[in-house]
């Protein structure tokens, strides 16, 4: 007996359900008593939930199986449906397009996200807060910018731009913010602390330590030595 091949198979509508599920439906529709047949129909849908895997995420929203079973049934399938019977035009609807933010960024080197928190700190009533904003603003435009390029950015430039972002309305002292080194803290690094003692010692224990295999390195020393 030579076997079938899908090429002279009927056509599956859903191929995430799978041909066995198909037949399932067509056979429903031949079903003559409409009890009878929604009866079926509930039972597949029950079953669908065991069999197949994209029933999975279906199941959050059970009235999308019912809509699959219509279409399967080329929506001539006559069943006391739980859900309003869905009508042939949503095969044609398509997704809405998603909103892609078009919006220019005026310091690329800086990110959108300063900008943003440019119009956050405006909203800072309090002077002492808003300076602290400004402050912190200037941080980050100063280490976003390094992430960018190899020179350091003058706080000059980051004091000029951050007035431009905001129209005017965020200024701080030049002379203040370098000789506090307000836009700097982020970039200090811990000093490491040199252990009390012999300097030789000291010096000595780190030439030591950084040997590799220091650990073991007279575990193969000759026995008759």
């Amino acid at each position: 007996m030579i076997g079938e091949y899908n090429s002279q198979r009927e056509p599956i509508i859903l191929k995430e359900y799978g041909r066995n599920v198909q037949k399932l439906v067509n056979y429903i529709r031949t079903i003559p008593d409409k009890e009878k047949r929604t009866q079926m129909a509930t039972t597949l849908i029950e079953l669908i939930k065991q069999l197949a895997p994209v029933a999975k995420e279906a199941q959050e929203n059970p009235q999308r199986m019912w809509d699959d079973l219509y279409i399967m049934a080329n929506f001539n399938l006559e069943v006391n449906n739980p859900f309003s019977t869905p009508d042939r035009s949503i095969l044609q609807k398509k997704p809405a397009k998603m909103a892609y933010p078009q919006s220019e960024v005026r310091f690329k080197h800086y990110g959108k996200n300063i900008e943003r928190l440019v119009q956050e700190a405006l909203k800072k009533e309090d002077p002492q807060e808003r300076e602290e904003a400004t402050i912190y603003l200037g941080k980050l435009m100063k280490t976003f910018y390094s992430n960018w390029n190899k020179e350091t950015l003058d706080d000059s430039v980051i004091v000029k731009d951050i007035a431009l972002l905001s129209k005017g309305k965020l200024t701080l002292n030049l002379d203040k913010v370098r000789e506090d080194n307000l836009f700097e803290k982020l970039y200090r690094e811990k000093k490491q602390l040199r252990p009390e003692g012999n300097p030789r010692d000291n010096r000595d224990n780190r030439n030591r330590g950084n040997r590799p295999f220091n650990k073991n390195r007279h575990q193969h020393r000759r026995r008759d030595k």
